[in-house]
């Protein structure tokens, strides 16, 4: 193989941030395309388990601390602390606190501590046990109330520091992770996260020990994510301040330390920029969708289902449906016939069952929609039937995706937060023209292919809608374009041609490490796999250069 690779993955599943849940098998589109590379997966968070591999991707062994289960991982030959790694730790977890609490700019502490902690970890076996001390909470306490401290950690609790102790002993567990030898990661050729944070931690760990380079693909922007939804019920603004530190300190350290950070649009790469990447080492690379999927819908020359607008993805507040159906409501008025399909997918990380808080939004878009649209029958015999129709992927009513995209005549998504919609791409390719909200990538995938309007608008979005529907040869056009769009920028094919492009500039910047029994990539000259003598010819004296 050209390349060995370590794959570090979140839960044994990385996904693109996205409605469907095929976008979030991007890893493994990329292990299969480059057959060429030799992959070690290594799942942060939980084993590779119903995983399909191809031949030149395993997993990693997968041992107790590896797999990170809900107890604390303890390594078997792990000693107990002596005077000199005590004050090693304590040094460690004091930068390190300062880092999170302090009022001014301390990423150089946050990060002078992980790695005096990391460095403590590889030598004594594992962290755990320290990072859950009494020692722990009580340097925590003294950071969060010494000199200079946020004024927010400063009223922390001793509730709030053993939450936070807790939080911290598993969000660093990877630095406890006996990946860190000649035989796992220190034999890969380099790293790559499909996530910053805790998941790119065991590539950091890597890059300190052994040198190898670090890539970090990010296509959705975790730390907004935390930040969303940072506030349950029970937390106090102290612990959730700690609790912000805590995942921007991480990310930050990642986009910093990083050879190399590969954000799937505009949106995630200003978030990585915010917190401290280096413009130089930050290179856009955008999902690849299968777009064969969606050929026969796209090169259909019909344009859907006259009067059909249709909405898919996972039902969940942030997606607005409830403005979706006040435009719609609007719209209808305007343009008796028309129709709104409302299809939900199954979350990306393939759970059975929708969680309490999208199975409640989405009875009461229900019970919105009975409101806003009584049944209409069409004589006084007749069984009444709502213009609003939910529906789910892979039901009676939609059992595919190609056959939902094509009954529509215009694709909506009408998002408050959005990293990188799936969907619209997917419409896209499929050739039907979209209204959107402007949110997040938004405005970078559609390039002027489709109608963008602005969030929490139902006015601006119906307006939108009427104006496709009632032009046809407009929605074509658009179409047209949205799907010429779709295929030179978010193809399969494209994605691969880049990362094959990264993973070779990254190795060639490397320094060689030589391996017993392996093939180090370019350890020797290209000239040497060339059939016979490549040396030039010898010229006589006095008779000038040879001919070309």
């Amino acid at each position: 193989m050209l390349v060995r690779i370590g794959l570090l993955t979140e839960g044994g599943v990385p996904c693109a941030t996205g409605d469907s849940g095929d976008a979030g098998a991007w890893w493994q589109r990329l292990v299969h395309g480059l057959a060429s590379h030799d992959f070690d997966l290594y799942a942060v968070g939980a084993p590779l388990i119903g995983v399909p591999l191809p031949p030149n991707a395993r997993p990693a062994p997968a041992t107790g601390e590896g797999a990170l289960p809900a107890g604390p991982p303890e390594r078997a030959g792990r000693r107990a602390y002596g005077r000199r790694d005590r004050r090693r730790f304590a040094e460690g977890f004091h930068a390190l606190a300062t880092g999170l609490t302090a009022e001014d700019d301390a990423a150089d502490a946050f990060g002078t501590g992980l790695g005096a902690l990391a460095d403590l970890a590889r030598d004594s076996g594992g962290l755990p046990g320290a990072l859950r001390s009494d020692e722990a909470v009580r340097l925590l306490e003294d950071a969060c109330r010494a000199p200079g401290a946020r004024r927010a950690v400063a009223a922390a609790g001793l509730r709030d520091h053993l939450v936070f102790a807790d939080h911290l002993e598993r969000a660093l567990r990877p630095l406890s992770l006996d990946w860190y030898d000649e035989t796992a990661l220190g034999a890969a050729d380099l790293c790559h996260a499909t996530a910053g944070g805790p998941v790119a931690l065991p590539g950091l760990l890597a890059k300190r020990f052994f040198g190898t380079p670090l890539l970090v693909t990010e296509y959705g922007v975790g730390l907004r994510a935390h930040y969303l939804s940072a506030a349950p019920a029970g937390r106090s603004a102290a612990l959730r301040t700690l609790l912000a530190a805590l995942h921007g300190r991480l990310a930050g350290e990642t986009y910093r330390r990083a050879d190399l950070l590969t954000p799937g649009n505009a949106h995630t790469r200003r978030w990585q920029e915010k917190l401290g990447a280096d413009r130089d080492r930050v290179r856009t690379v955008h999902p690849g969708m299968p777009a064969e999927r969606f050929a026969e819908v796209g090169e259909d020359e019909e344009s859907g289902e006259p009067g059909t607008l249709v909405w898919i993805g996972r039902v969940e507040p942030a997606k607005d449906l409830v403005s979706l159906l006040h435009a719609f409501a609007d719209l209808r008025a305007r343009q008796p016939g028309t129709r709104l399909r409302i299809v939900s997918v199954p979350a990306a990380d393939g759970g059975a069952e929708p969680d309490t808080a999208s199975c409640a939004y989405l009875t009461q878009c229900a019970a919105l929609a009975a409101q806003l649209f009584p049944d209409e029958a069409a004589g006084a015999h007749a069984v009444g039937e709502n213009p609003v129709s939910f529906e789910e992927l892979g039901g009676p009513e939609a059992p595919t995706l190609e056959g939902v995209y094509a009954s529509a005549a215009v694709v909506v998504l009408s998002s408050t937060v959005e990293g990188f919609p799936a969907s619209l791409v997917e419409a896209m390719l499929c050739a039907r023209a979209t209204v959107s909200t402007d949110v997040g990538a938004v405005v970078e995938i559609i390039g002027g292919t489709g109608l963008v309007v602005p969030p929490r608008n139902p006015r601006a979005l119906a307006d939108a809608c009427l104006a496709l529907l009632r032009d046809p040869e407009r929605r074509h056009r658009l179409g047209a374009a949205a799907r010429a769009r779709a295929l030179e920028l978010f193809t399969v094919d494209q994605n691969l041609a880049a990362f094959r492009s990264i993973y070779l500039e990254l190795l060639s910047h490397a320094p060689v490490r030589h391996r017993a029994g392996s093939d180090v990539p370019f350890a020797h000259p290209a000239e040497a796999h060339l059939p016979g003598g490549w040396a030039p010819k010898a010229v006589p004296a006095g008779t000038g250069a040879p001919d070309a």
